[in-house]
């Protein structure tokens, strides 16, 4: 594979998981209505015959946050800044799109996150009554998140050793084959 190949490759896994990123900050605006029109889909699609459980979880979720935001409007700007925060998790990767290999650390750091989330949601689920197989669905966003990190930074690893290859001996320049692919315009 040629390094232009695999500096693609590496914007093809980053681009899927800053989609990911901004769709679950996008999606945390307007939770009250989102709540709402799933309890409404699972409830004319008569879903709790098959999954009783969910269904009913689904409604004690939607009188939550329909009475909360009620009551308590100003309790939706929790969400709002985890929606603001995914956003601002996601700027952090243009560095990454633009560059894998001068920051491979923010795909470190996105790993860590990713396997970050299973601890938190095994504790924080049974403490705030969430239940366990809804802590499961938490857990796979780590579980898919975690996806596309790996494979991008195993292709940015590769560019780095390929760029410290081509280097001269003591020179120490990880992202100039990144950024030279980088500037060249690709070709079809």
């Amino acid at each position: 594979m040629t390094p232009r190949q695999r500096l693609r490759r590496t914007r093809v896994w980053l681009v899927l998981f800053l989609v990911g990123l901004v769709l679950s900050g996008i999606t945390a605006f307007p939770l009250v209505s989102e709540v709402r029109l799933l309890h409404d889909t699972l409830h004319s699609w008569s879903v709790g015959d098959r999954l009783p459980a969910l269904v009913a979880w689904i409604d004690r979720v939607t009188t939550g946050v329909t009475e909360t935001g009620e009551r308590y409007p100003f309790m939706a700007y929790g969400t709002d800044w985890l929606a603001f925060a995914h956003l601002v998790i996601a700027v952090a990767f243009l560095g990454p799109l633009r560059d894998p290999v001068r920051n491979i650390w923010t795909l470190q750091w996105g790993m860590v996150a990713c396997v970050g989330i299973v601890p938190l949601a095994l504790i924080a689920g049974p403490v705030r009554g969430i239940p366990g197989w809804w802590t499961v669905i938490d857990i796979s966003f780590g579980v898919f998140g975690i996806v596309p990190l790996l494979f991008a930074y195993g292709h940015a690893r590769k560019l780095a050793q390929e760029a410290a290859v081509v280097q001269p001996a003591g020179a120490f320049a990880l992202g100039t084959l990144a950024a030279t692919v980088a500037e060249k315009p690709m070709t079809h």
